[in-house]
């Protein structure tokens, strides 16, 4: 299993870690933010391709910010597979 460790650029939350194991997310854990969005959208991703997870979170934006948590997610997905 690889745990991607990534600090978030842009947004509340302060680290991001995503477990995963054979291309499938296995856990996320997120420090500061909005903690119940992060819980839910840390649950919806158990399970999912690393793959769909950036094709469904990348480009989200939070307000006027020019990215948001899921966007800083898929961003941390990204860099891991780079």
């Amino acid at each position: 299993m690889e745990t991607i460790k990534y600090s978030p650029k842009g947004v509340c939350s302060r680290s991001m870690e995503i477990d995963v194991e054979g291309g499938v997310i296995q856990a996320v854990r997120v420090n500061g933010g909005c903690s119940g969005n992060l819980q839910g959208i840390s649950s919806l991703l158990k399970g999912m391709t690393v793959e769909d997870a950036i094709a469904r979170m990348e480009g989200i934006r939070c307000g006027m910010k020019p990215t948001s948590c899921p966007d800083q997610l898929a961003q941390a997905l990204k860099s891991a597979r780079a």
